[in-house]
């Protein structure tokens, strides 16, 4: 190990040569107004705790909060840093290097490993040297977009997705009832606008944090770790993404209007998507109606970021778009509340037209899930739906609204209007 790499790792684990800065050092990384998340990653000697999702939504926060109130040090590691990616070439001599200057850590931390070149295969390849230590990794799952080869690490990793916050993340605690409900409105106003990342919720500036987050992803994520040719025509088609969320995406036509094949249409969303930037929704296909389209519709993981690109943050009541924040809102809520890896999310739509805005798959059960951004007066199941539930009889159905909460029955199907705060605790 050269002098440079050496000194850049005592900088960063401080209590290799001062045990006493241990969990001191740590507590930089952790703000001050820490939000608890739902998941608690759990740490398991010669296994492999990797933590994905988009850049900015707490993954590196919740690491350090969890090994914070550990009594050993954890070796860390930035993936960013140069030397650093060197010294990760090979894990057999990364781990020799490490022992040699910090025999007593208790496990690895590896921040931002989609910055190393076969991220998938020097985890695995860490793991399976027995070091009987916890190794945790945090980063995107994009990194599978640069690897030669496409290590699946069975057997080896627990994957946790951390996408922005939640409305069940920051929901208000032990207050009356008549304040709770109105607390709870304006906290879903406000995801509805500025979404759930953990910076922009936290800060008084959040529109300028917000346009720093899309610089970053535009500017340094795509000219820097993808290689794209046409950033132009990369930040135009994120505007347009932006402008047609819950519509059918329509390759052909993003092509025309960008000046670029279909090919490098799909690259690019292809890319959004392996960073948790937007989701490419399926339509769901049952085998017992015509489903008549095989064109995914576009939502964004997180309403800020879409704002941000595309609407702007004027309130909801001088808005036209408030029908297609109501379902991004939605679409991102089922997306925290359910298991990426064992569900799915697709939306329905038949040979008749009949549409349903989203559908859920989770161990064989179904539930249609209806957005309704006007406020409703009297329980109503239109026609689309009722021919939904007619035709796969669903485990149940919630119509997500902002003011009514009554429940029905459609035949042997139980039907929900609930509030967009309510939506966690209607799931399965």
């Amino acid at each position: 190990m050269d002098q440079h790499t050496y000194q850049v790792l005592l900088r960063l684990n401080p209590w290799i040569t001062d045990s006493g800065k241990w969990p001191e050092c740590t507590e930089k990384f952790i703000p001050e107004s820490f939000i608890p998340r739902l998941q608690t990653p759990s740490l398991k000697a010669d296994r492999v705790t990797l933590l994905i999702g988009p850049r900015q939504s707490g993954k590196s926060t919740l690491i350090w909060r969890l090994i914070n109130q550990l009594p050993d040090p954890y070796f860390y590691i930035n993936c960013e840093e140069p030397s650093l990616r060197e010294l990760a070439a090979s894990p057999a001599l990364f781990l020799h290097e490490v022992e040699k200057i910090a025999p007593v850590a208790a496990g690895f931390f590896l921040d931002e490993v989609q910055h190393l070149e076969e991220a998938g295969l020097f985890l695995k390849g860490l793991a399976d040297l027995r070091i009987h230590k916890p190794i945790v990794a945090t980063g995107s799952s994009s990194f599978h977009l640069r690897a030669k080869t496409r290590e699946s690490l069975a057997g080896r990793a627990e994957r946790h997705l951390i996408l922005p916050f939640s409305f069940e993340e920051v929901r208000p605690e032990h207050l009356a009832p008549a304040v709770q409900a109105v607390k709870e409105g304006r906290i879903w106003e406000e995801l509805l606008l500025w979404g759930g990342y953990p910076e922009v919720y936290l800060s008084r500036e959040k529109q300028s944090v917000l346009n720093r987050l899309v610089e970053a992803f535009i500017l340094r994520d795509a000219s820097d770790l993808y290689r794209i040719k046409n950033p132009q025509a990369f930040r135009r088609l994120l505007g347009l993404a932006a402008s047609q969320i819950g519509d059918l995406a329509n390759f052909s036509n993003l092509a025309e209007v960008l000046g670029i094949s279909v090919n490098t249409v799909a690259q690019y969303l292809s890319i959004l998507e392996e960073s948790h930037i937007i989701q490419l929704v399926r339509p769901y296909v049952g085998g017992k109606r015509a489903e008549i389209t095989s064109r995914p519709k576009i939502f964004f993981m997180d309403n800020g970021l879409r704002n941000a690109l595309f609407g702007g943050f004027i309130p909801p009541e001088d808005r036209s778009d408030m029908g297609k924040l109501m379902e991004n809102l939605v679409f991102t809520e089922l997306c925290k509340y359910t298991n990426p890896l064992l569900d799915a999310i697709y939306f329905w739509r038949s040979s008749s037209q009949a549409e349903v805005d989203f559908v859920v798959v989770s161990e064989g059960r179904l539930m249609a899930v209806e957005v309704k951004a006007a406020q409703m007066k009297k329980p109503k199941v239109s026609r689309s739906l009722r021919s939904f539930i007619d035709a796969y009889r669903p485990h149940r159905v919630l119509v997500v609204n902002t003011g009514l909460e009554e429940d029905l029955m459609v035949g042997e199907t139980p039907v929900h209007f609930i509030l967009g705060t309510q939506l966690r605790g209607r799931l399965f």
